[in-house]
């Protein structure tokens, strides 16, 4: 449910998301920052089980039966209030904003923070969503035996 992702037992979502992990095999990851973008609960838990999960899928010994290890290439943190130097890579997804708008709209605990924002033009929307800093925090590296 939303907004109670923070509830959620960090184990059983940690694995979850390891087993995906392993099955999609990704290069690249993306999450919310450590702070969930504004402090939103569900964002700071889905950062950590996230960033949890993306150290854990490469360990061969952390649940074997939840498919062959699988180590990402990196891990990137959105963020919207890195100071300019930190800030390490920039996604244009500016032609996605619609896709963006459409799923804030099904976070009932997010909706009435961006009720203002309904009736503001395209325009507004496009350079708001559209081009997200995103802060580059984990590289991994291969492991040797």
């Amino acid at each position: 449910m939303d907004g109670d992702l923070g509830q959620a037992d960090p184990n059983e979502a940690i694995g979850k998301i390891v087993r995906h992990l392993r099955r999609v095999r990704p290069q690249v990851v993306f999450t919310f920052d450590q702070v969930g973008a504004y402090g939103h609960a569900d964002h700071v838990a889905i950062c950590q089980f996230t960033t949890t999960a993306t150290v854990a899928a490469a360990d061969p010994t952390y649940l074997p039966d939840h498919g062959a290890p699988h180590a990402i290439s990196q891990l990137y943190y959105f963020c919207w209030s890195e100071p300019e130097w930190a800030i390490t890579t920039r996604i244009d997804t500016r032609k996605w904003w619609p896709q963006v708008w459409r799923a804030i709209s099904y976070h009932a605990s997010q909706v009435s923070a961006y009720e203002k924002l309904k009736d503001l033009p395209p325009e507004f929307h496009e350079a708001l969503w559209g081009v997200p800093a995103v802060l580059s925090r984990i590289q991994h590296r291969e492991r040797r035996a």
